[in-house]
């Protein structure tokens, strides 16, 4: 489960922007999660109940916003939405294309006391 892995780090960037704030305590988080990233939402739910336990999210709101992917095609530059890798472009059925959205996974903003 390397939704656990996520997590930390999450937790390690918050804590750490927290501190230079000078606060002791995050009230919310946002993160935007893409659809396409490896990230398995059952899984990271489970990893974040567990890895916020006596962290200074502990009792911070989480706001989870799942991103789209999007992709365009190298044959006729068509933008358009995927929800899975290997999906062709619905203008011209190329399976060549570029995904420009949807992989990753961030930090959007932190609140602090």
């Amino acid at each position: 489960m390397h939704e656990l892995s996520f997590v930390v780090r999450i937790i390690d960037i918050a804590e750490k922007e927290a501190r230079k704030a000078g606060s002791k305590s995050i009230s919310k988080i946002e993160l935007d999660i893409g659809k396409l990233s490896t990230i398995e939402p059952l899984a990271f739910d489970m990893a974040w109940k567990c890895g916020i336990k006596y962290s200074m999210l502990q009792d911070a709101e989480c706001v989870i916003n799942y991103i789209t992917g999007t992709a365009i095609c190298m044959d006729c530059e068509n933008k358009f939405e995927l929800s899975e890798y290997g999906t062709p472009c619905p203008n011209c059925g190329c399976y060549h294309s570029q995904i420009i959205e949807g992989k990753d996974l961030l930090v959007k903003s932190i609140s602090v006391n």
